[in-house]
């Protein structure tokens, strides 16, 4: 693993992580969920690895702030724990996801594929959907989030609300709020408003109707939606949710839809299973794309 640094077009780097080179004719980038870098979700490097050792490339790409881990006492398991994102402006998710897409374009890989985990998904939606540019090849959306369901079944979240409105009328935005913003995650009271107001990654409204699907109904690339068959965010029904998600493609019939069984919203315990997943997702649209290059050839030799 490699960490890399990949501008913005506003100027802040963003610090992801890369298995494998440009010497692969593949990446996979797998914009990471909140609260999440390849330190504290073995998810991440786990599909590096594996990824890597088939000769795929990946990077994980991360969020504004995802290396700002705070330490903090977890009372219930007495220990320390460390985690983050702190800090972020969820308003810029285009931007970032473009910019990781942009990195890889530079570094001269051919096939790109652009994956996504949990609110990560949120952010690659949002980018296939708006993007005028045609660098991704395919998509891979994993557990993505009804975020107007989701505020409404995630501890502590009316409390964490209010009190990040009245410290950003204090002017003291920037400071951590002395709850854990869903039960999960230290943030400053600026993220938690700029999370609350994300209407461009509310995109899977499949639950709650608040939101848009004209982004998935714009995406211009097939791919397929993995989810956990016990993920707890989609209100009993993953793989309903990821099917009607999927019906609001330009073409569902070209996507798949896949459950890994017995795992949850963040695959805990089966990492393994999920990077292996995402490897065979990998393989089907790389052997797709060979069958279409054969067939071309063909035509053009009769």
């Amino acid at each position: 693993m490699e960490i890399i640094r990949v501008n913005t077009p506003r100027g802040l780097e963003l610090k992801g992580a890369m298995w494998g080179d440009n010497t692969m004719d593949t990446v996979v980038i797998m914009m990471s969920g909140i609260c999440s870098n390849v330190f504290q979700n073995d998810l991440l490097p786990a599909t590096g690895e594996l990824l890597s050792a088939n000769n795929i490339a990946y990077i994980a790409g991360h969020a504004m702030d995802a290396f700002s881990c705070i330490a903090y006492s977890d009372f219930s398991i007495k220990k320390q724990k460390t985690t983050g994102v702190v800090f972020d402006d969820f308003s810029l998710a285009y931007e970032d996801v473009e910019s990781y897409v942009k990195y890889a374009k530079e570094l001269g890989f051919k096939n790109i594929i652009l994956a996504g985990h949990s609110l990560g998904s949120n952010k690659i939606i949002n980018y296939l959907g708006n993007t005028p540019d045609n660098f991704v090849d395919y998509f891979i959306v994993s557990s993505p989030v009804d975020l107007g369901f989701w505020w409404t079944i995630m501890p502590n979240i009316d409390v964490c609300l209010e009190q990040a409105k009245h410290l950003a009328e204090q002017n003291r935005g920037d400071e951590i709020l002395p709850h854990l913003f869903g039960g999960f995650s230290p943030m400053s009271a600026n993220a938690v408003l700029s999370f609350y107001r994300a209407n461009n990654l509310k995109n899977c409204p499949v639950i709650s109707g608040d939101g848009e699907t004209n982004s998935l109904g714009s995406i211009k690339v097939n791919g397929a939606f993995i989810i956990g068959s016990k993920d707890s965010v989609v209100n009993g029904d993953p793989k309903g949710f990821m099917e009607k998600l999927n019906d609001c493609c330009k073409h569902p019939e070209n996507n798949k839809v896949i459950v890994v069984p017995d795992a949850s919203h963040i695959f805990y315990g089966k990492h393994k299973e999920y990077a292996s997943t995402i490897l065979e997702c990998v393989e089907t649209f790389l052997n797709h794309n060979l069958e279409h290059s054969t067939l071309n050839e063909n035509c053009k030799i009769q």
